[in-house]
């Protein structure tokens, strides 16, 4: 069967029939969120090395926002996107390794519209969290198609999850989620079900990779618009631009306004424009030194460039064409807000942080209350204020006059830089100190989820085994060499049951013959290596630029039969009980699949995982 039918009946399956009351005459949701998009890398902003006119055209039909505010990284956005409060409240505190999971206490922006009668999905890059129920379909999303990790290896046709199964992608991965959430989207549409699409590009994040179409167009171009510190001598390699990267980030962000526009023109399509709020912003700063406005920062700065993103929202015949909201906002505003727009009850019990634009965004010029809003990474915390930001090292801006950051003025305004710094304090004995490397273990075996993927980037690498790159989130584990060494995850398992194991690995012939037991408690699973699988990692054939994270390869499966997991912690543990050759094999994944049948897990309440 063609894999876009395939698709398309399962997305049938998904918001077939009826929609209940409460979600009859609501306005559709779409929300694009790109990674690692500068403010300046729009048209819209001035920039004139590239041109976005289909993103430029949200707020000529819409509204744009002059100061609008996300986190200095990719998955403390997300999290302030979908919980509508300061990422350290829901314990993300990194962006691998388990440190990216939104606690599950937490209510998401996908919950409420789940509860309000729409049809709910995510296409495209997750990054709060893989195993079920922090995976997308445990946090509201009727369907989740693309990849929960940071960053992945290659963007043509990579493996990717369909609902927590792996799948191959097709073709360019940006091109691939548009195309899935368009599916998804008439389908919704021919179910007379409104719908909640959210699109987490993963571009421009490197590695840098888009087809030779907007590469051409952009490899050998001429940069008109330059860093503002481009001519300042002294400068070490990493505050100088590197002209390829940024001609190919540039091209990936043309590559994203062809899609937002495939988008739009589906929406216009199908005669439903006018009652689809459509949202478009960044996750941070620019991956990179290029033009930005002149702004001081980059991505994982707390500075203004490294927070600041556009925020466009279209509306039509509610939101007044071509307006301009001046206010500061950030992203935890945008759950209340769109749950304010579709009239819908935000189902979370906790305080939210944000507040509802909806006044802003229908043009109503009544009072609006000033406030702070915070920006947080790895203990640093700046606050902005409608005129001021008082910076991570307590310096003080006048951003009305000096948006670079180029003049400290607390001196000058001492009163106002000790209020301001008052209130820094004030946030992180409130916000920030709870936040911690909590004992979370990664959870199996959820008796709602089939599948349960064990990634190395979540694993311990103990011994000799090291990681195939600093960056985990897409690599492997290589230099399995010692009987001593071993790979461990600390888990929980949710209900007992029965669960076949899936490895994915690699060994050259040399190597084959191993012998590898998991284990869990009491339970053991013993398996040999006979088929070698010697496959050179790939990624660099796409790469437009070097790249520093982890090359990728295509894995074999094995099979390594079924094993009885008890509920329970523990270390999951992978290790070599015979080694005839150098090495054991380079380890990807572990995939757990529930066998279905007579499981105990059936017939009792699984636990509930920490969160």
């Amino acid at each position: 069967m063609n894999r876009k039918i395939r698709f398309a009946l399962l997305l049938a399956a998904v918001v077939g029939g009826v929609p209940s009351a409460p979600a009859a005459g609501k306005p559709n949701i779409v929300v694009i969120l790109t990674d690692d998009q500068g403010w300046g890398d729009l048209s819209l902003n001035g920039n004139k090395n590239l041109s976005t006119p289909n993103i430029d055209s949200l707020a000529r039909a819409g509204t744009r926002f002059e100061r609008f505010f996300v986190c200095p990284v990719c998955s403390p956005t997300r999290a302030e996107l979908l919980t509508g409060r300061y990422h350290p409240r829901g314990g993300v505190y990194s962006t691998s390794a388990g440190g990216e999971r939104l606690d599950l206490d937490e209510s998401t922006i996908a919950d409420s519209f789940q509860a309000a009668g729409y049809a709910t999905a995510a296409f495209g890059k997750w990054h709060n969290g893989m195993q079920y129920p922090y995976h997308p379909n445990g946090r509201g999303f009727d369907e989740f198609y693309g990849f929960c990790s940071g960053h992945w290896g290659d963007y043509f046709s990579p493996p990717l999850e369909h609902n927590g199964r792996i799948v191959k992608g097709n073709g360019f991965c940006i091109n691939d989620f548009t195309d899935k959430a368009i599916a998804f989207i008439e389908t919704a549409h021919r179910s007379r079900k409104p719908f909640f699409t959210y699109l987490p590009y993963n571009t421009p994040h490197s590695p840098m990779q888009v087809p030779d179409r907007w590469w051409n167009a952009f490899k050998n171009k001429s940069l008109a618009m330059r860093h503002r510190d481009w001519k300042k001598p002294g400068l070490r390699p990493n505050q100088r631009e590197n002209l390829p990267h940024v001609r190919c980030a540039l091209a990936m962000c043309e590559n994203i306004d062809w899609n937002v526009g495939r988008l739009l023109k589906t929406l216009d399509r199908l005669g439903i424009a006018d009652n689809t709020i459509v949202v478009f912003f960044h996750d941070n700063g620019p991956n990179g030194v290029r033009w930005n406005g002149g702004m001081k920062g980059r991505k994982g700065s707390t500075d203004e460039g490294g927070v600041r993103s556009p925020l466009l929202v279209r509306w039509p015949k509610q939101i007044p064409a071509g307006s301009t909201v001046t206010p500061i906002a950030a992203a935890i505003d945008l759950l209340p807000t769109l749950a304010d727009c579709a009239g819908i009850p935000v189902t979370g019990k906790k305080p939210l942080d944000g507040r509802s634009l909806k006044p802003l965004l229908l043009g109503k010029t009544g009072f609006w209350k000033d406030r702070p809003i915070f920006s947080h990474w790895r203990g640093r915390v700046s606050v902005r204020t409608q005129q001021f930001r008082l910076d991570h090292r307590g310096q003080l801006f006048d951003m009305t006059i000096d948006p670079g950051q180029t003049t400290n003025i607390s001196q000058k305004h001492p009163q106002l830089a000790r209020q301001l710094r008052d209130k820094v304090a004030t946030w992180k004995r409130d916000v920030l100190a709870k936040l911690g490397r909590a004992n979370r273990p990664f959870t199996v075996g959820h008796p709602d989820a089939e599948w349960t993927q064990l990634p190395a980037r979540d694993a311990r690498p103990h011994g000799g085994i090291r990681h195939s790159n600093r960056f985990p989130n897409c690599a492997y584990l290589v230099n399995w060499t010692s009987r001593d060494d071993k790979i461990t995850w600390p888990v929980e398992v949710a209900a007992d049951g029965r669960f076949e194991i899936t490895l994915q690995y690699a060994v050259p012939g040399a190597d084959v013959g191993a012998s590898i037991e998991l284990r869990f408690n009491n339970s053991r699973l013993k398996t040999t290596i006979t088929t070698p699988h010697e496959v050179p990692p790939r990624g660099r054939e796409h790469d437009r630029v070097p790249r520093r994270e982890s090359y990728v390869k295509d894995f074999r499966d094995l099979k390594m039969g079924v094993i009885e997991l008890s509920r329970g912690r523990g270390d999951l543990e992978l290790r070599a009980t015979d080694i005839p050759g150098k090495q054991v094999l380079e380890f990807r994944l572990l995939m757990l699949r529930r066998v279905p049948g007579n499981n105990r897990s059936r017939r009792q309440k699984p636990r509930t995982p920490s969160s």
